[in-house]
């Protein structure tokens, strides 16, 4: 690795790229050209030799990148080469959905514990996991090595939840309540907010319609 400080924006376009490369493993691709990754993901094709380099020369002049080959390095770096246990704490609608998403995904990020604090889903399951109490989260992170915590709670619990993944000892956390939660900055948080993102695209459906009237006032 050619630098100790990748940016973010680098680290979140490698899975993109992950994922491009698996699809064409699928349909027998050996090789291909950074101009067609970037013309397929709409990236500049400089921009996608920029990112790959910081980790290596994994390219070769006039032929493009191994698929295989680079589908092993990203693997790598993105860790995914061993298996990171999961904890999701909310089993709701969201959390089913994200479990049952995740049993099928043939990753090595694995959710494998879930707790919720309402009594009527204790014990309840979820394919082949059982929810647990909040009470057996710090026990079970530390017995599972688990690393990551997800939060698919209401904002009111969130920031309490993130306090109990703190104390279990896990490094990261993803966020699906909508609320910026906090913890010590050695524990990296990202949030995925959908109602941000679904509300701001009213702003382009708005401007649109505008044009429109525009348009038709001409």
């Amino acid at each position: 690795m050619k630098s100790d400080k990748i940016s973010e924006a680098v680290v979140r376009r490698l899975p993109v790229y992950l994922r491009y490369l698996q699809e064409l493993y699928k349909r027998e691709v050996t090789t291909v050209s950074s101009q067609e990754l970037g013309l397929r993901l709409d990236l500049n094709p400089a921009q996608i030799r920029k990112d790959l380099a910081y980790f290596g020369d994994f390219g070769r002049k006039g032929i493009g990148y191994d698929v295989a080959y680079l589908i092993d390095k990203i693997r790598q770096i993105l860790k995914l080469d061993q298996q990171i246990n999961v904890a999701l704490v909310g089993a709701g609608n969201l959390g089913h959905a994200l479990s049952n998403y995740n049993r099928y995904v043939k990753d090595n990020m694995k959710i494998v514990a879930v707790f919720d604090s309402q009594p009527s889903k204790i014990g309840s399951n979820i394919n082949t996991l059982t929810v647990q109490p909040m009470e057996e989260l710090v026990k079970t992170v530390k017995d599972l090595n688990i690393r990551i915590g997800i939060i698919t709670v209401p904002d009111s619990e969130a920031q309490r939840v993130a306090d109990y993944l703190v104390e279990a000892g896990v490094e990261a956390i993803l966020n699906f309540a909508p609320i910026i939660i906090k913890a010590p900055a050695h524990i990296r948080i990202h949030t995925a907010d959908f109602t941000t993102d679904l509300l701001s695209l009213a702003y382009y459906l708005e401007n649109e319609a505008g044009k429109e009237e525009e348009e038709d006032v001409k």
